[in-house]
């Protein structure tokens, strides 16, 4: 299923981008405060490349002595190379994991072999032990701790302070062993950094992270955490991908890389981390102590208020020798989550439809927030399919408990083309009979457009033709030119109108 090499850290991923020219050193001074996100946003509109900042600068001017990259999931060719694919080969991958994820008894000798690539992915989960590694090669600890030596950004004009953004943070549940790595979460939490050894940890309730947080807390003890800064692709992504909660995302990484994933003991918590990142902080989160987070610019394109999250004590900071500092913004889209979220809507398909399958296709606008609203289409046979699909979507994953716009057209409209889907909402759907509201329903308390923190209403907009009982009325019939008349025009304009024929023949490919 790999087509690239396996990444067994992010330098190997940054080799890669640097050979098909899709890295750009930045040796110019640029402040991380503000300046950075600008820049960033800027080349990221632009489908630009992975940019590595060699040069970045302090708010008071001063400098770091350590690289920031970011863009690095800035174009769908580069999260798609993260998984070791081409673009177009995503739904490939997606049927593959589909499959992984809920294998059928194998129907003889010859079906047994033909599985051999989910065995030998299955196998790469298992994770492997180093004695060493690259990222304890500077080991600091207690007062050597100075999370101020790292070049964490502050993004926007209004944000409270510097906020590291592509973190994977590990925890594991109260009880479970460190070597017990298939019993992790692995979950791309932001973090406030607070102080020279302190961050706050902004994970909410539904996440693994905030789960294994009350499950220490309970017991009134601290939560050890590492956070890993700089990790390979696979497992950047495997953070990021909404997976079931019994699926470790460090595991599930061996898979996606094609190689088990090599571990190595932390120092000061009982974590085992991924030996060829770049950074990793590790800590205790506290059980009672919080402090207020934000606000900061999130991937709504609005400010959220400060609120209070736990504080996570930091007792030692490991590193490379010459460590990269991995970093990214979140704001309105287009931004690297929403980029990301384009490419898992395509993996993810062939599991929702393994779920619901007479679901044809699916789409989340990236400018929709990218899970705030779905254009569904399927393959409609009885009255009622539409708003059964619904609420089946709604209750599939957590991830779509938030998204509060669901439309449903039938499988002859594209769900990414706007035109289509005005079209058939303009002609297939009635406000009074089509239109379905829940209302205090679980939401993502960052939609300002709820009436209540964490609860609204969700809206569901049956835009498919009406059959049998949903309708009294004879539907009409959808017009189409005759294949044969639609092939004379396509072969005459392309004779008498010379200028014409480059634009049929892009058409016809």
């Amino acid at each position: 299923m790999r087509q690239l090499p396996p990444f067994a850290s992010l330098r190997d991923f940054l080799a890669w981008c640097k050979e098909t020219q899709q890295l750009q050193s930045i040796n110019d001074p640029v402040s991380v405060r503000h300046q950075m996100t600008a820049v960033h946003r800027h080349v990221l509109e632009r489908n630009g490349p992975v940019l590595q900042f060699e040069t970045p600068l302090s708010d008071t001017g001063t400098g770091f002595g350590m690289p920031v990259v970011t863009n690095l999931f800035g174009t769908t060719e580069r999260v798609a190379a993260g998984l070791g694919i081409r673009r177009q080969d995503v739904p490939d991958l997606g049927q593959f994991l589909a499959a992984l994820r809920a294998p059928t008894p194998p129907d003889g000798l010859r079906d047994a072999l033909s599985r051999w690539p989910m065995l030998k992915a299955a196998l790469n989960t298992r994770p492997k032990t180093a004695r060493s590694a690259p990222v304890q090669q500077v080991v600091q600890k207690g007062p050597a701790v100075d999370l101020g030596k790292i070049p964490v950004q502050t993004h926007w004009p209004g944000d409270g302070g510097p906020l590291i953004t592509w973190p994977v943070v590990i925890t594991k549940p109260l009880g479970a062993e460190p070597t017990e790595v298939t019993r992790y979460n692995a979950g791309v939490y932001r973090a406030q950094v607070l102080g020279r050894d302190k961050l706050i940890m902004r994970w909410l309730p539904h996440r693994g992270g905030a789960a294994h947080h009350r499950s220490w807390a309970q017991v009134g003890k601290p939560t050890p955490v590492a956070v890993v800064l700089g990790a390979d692709p696979a497992t950047l992504l495997s953070a990021a991908l909404p997976l079931p909660e019994t699926v470790s995302e460090l595991t599930f990484a061996g898979a996606l890389n094609g190689q088990r994933p090599e571990m190595v003991a932390a120092k000061t918590v009982p974590l085992m981390v991924p030996a060829n990142a770049e950074i990793v902080l590790e800590g205790f989160v506290s059980p009672t102590e919080t402090a207020p987070e934000g606000p900061f610019g999130d991937h709504t394109g609005y400010y959220n208020k400060a609120e209070p999250f736990p504080v996570m004590q930091v007792t030692a900071v490991t590193h490379r020798k010459d460590p990269l500092y991995l970093s990214t913004y979140t704001g309105r889209p287009p931004d690297e989550p929403a980029v990301i979220g384009e490419v898992f809507n395509h993996l993810t398909l062939p599991t929702i439809q393994a779920q619901i399958p007479e679901i044809r296709d699916v789409w989340l606008p990236p400018a929709a927030c990218s899970y705030r609203m779905a254009v569904i289409s399927i393959d409609k046979r009885y009255p009622g399919q539409a708003r059964r699909v619904m609420m089946a979507l709604w209750g599939m994953l957590p991830q779509f408990s938030y998204t509060k716009m669901i439309v449903v057209v039938d499988e002859d409209i594209d769900v990414r083309s706007w035109d289509d889907i005005a079209w058939a909402l303009a002609s297939r759907m009635d406000p009074g009979r089509d239109m379905m509201v829940l209302e205090n329903t679980p939401m993502d308390y960052l939609d300002f457009a709820s009436p209540e923190p964490g609860l609204a209403g969700k809206l569901g907009i049956d835009a498919t033709t009406k059959i049998e009982s949903e309708t009294r009325r004879d539907w009409g019939a959808i017009m189409h030119t005759a294949p044969q008349d639609a092939a004379f025009a396509e072969d005459l304009v392309a004779t008498v109108m010379p200028q014409l024929r480059k634009s049929v023949s892009e058409c016809r490919t």
